[in-house]
Order: C-alpha cells, then sequence, then structure tokens
C-alpha cells in the first residue's frame, strides 16, 4: 500500500498509466463491451463502476489539452430513446480534475470499437449503465 492512491487503482492499472505517453488512449469499458474490440493490454475491475475508476484516475491523469476532445464516449444508437445519465456523473467528475472539464465528443458504436482495438489499454468493469463507455486521451503535465 501506498499513501494517496485510491486502492480501486490495482498495481497493474497504476503502471499502465504512468506508461502511457502523451496522445495514448485508455478506454473504461462497461459491462457489456465485446471481446472483438480490446487491445492488446485490457485490465480487469470486476466489481466496479465507472464513475469510481474515473475519480481515480484523474487525480493521476491529466487529458490531452492539445485535442478538441481528449474525451470520448459511445453515442446512442439511432432511434433508442434511451438517455445516458452516466454521462452527467462523468462530467462532474471532470469539472473536479480539468480546468475546462472532459471537453468530450461522442461517436457511433462502431467506430468506438475500432477506436478501443487501438487504445494503450482497456479497463472491463462491471458497470451496467448502458452507454456508459468512454475513452481518455492522456495529455502532459
Amino acid at each position: 500500500m501506498l499513501k494517496g492512491i485510491p486502492n480501486i487503482l490495482s498495481p497493474e492499472l497504476l503502471k499502465i498509466l504512468m506508461e502511457m505517453g502523451h496522445g495514448d488512449e485508455l478506454v473504461l469499458a462497461d459491462g457489456n463491451f465485446p471481446k472483438m474490440a480490446h487491445p492488446d493490454h485490457v485490465v480487469r475491475c470486476d466489481g466496479h463502476g465507472i464513475p469510481e475508476l474515473l475519480e481515480a484516475i484523474l487525480q493521476f491523469m491529466p487529458l490531452d489539452p492539445y485535442v478538441e476532445h481528449p474525451t470520448v464516449f459511445m453515442e446512442v444508437l439511432p432511434g433508442d430513446p434511451y438517455v445516458p445519465e452516466i454521462w452527467d456523473t462523468y462530467r462532474a467528475i471532470g469539472k473536479k480534475h480539468e480546468e475546462q472539464g472532459l471537453r468530450e465528443t461522442a461517436i457511433n458504436r462502431y467506430d468506438f470499437y475500432d477506436r478501443s482495438k487501438k487504445a494503450y489499454a482497456l479497463v472491463t468493469t462491471s458497470e451496467g449503465a448502458l452507454y456508459a463507455n468512454i475513452i481518455l486521451k492522456k495529455g502532459v503535465i
């Protein structure tokens, strides 16, 4: 154990956060995320939701200030009336850790999957909210 590091951040996840460089992307995936969209590095965080992980990660990982949208959500499918309330939770967490907030955009499901395959790492969770997947682009300090 170390002082000041949330225990939700496993040694494996901390190592990946340290290894990532400027512009590398990290995917936080909900419990429904398909295996086909996983990059080579996968960290399991079973039993945890994305908001608690996002809170812990953003304490240490800056978002990229040089791109318009360093945060990407998976957009709602056309015709689906669901409103992803979890996005507001993400935005509130982002405002606590980033002066300009998350500066997010949403992309369609298949583009999200393709981008996830190219990410530095993917964190699987037990998040049950729909459209809860999120990509974070690492910035600089």
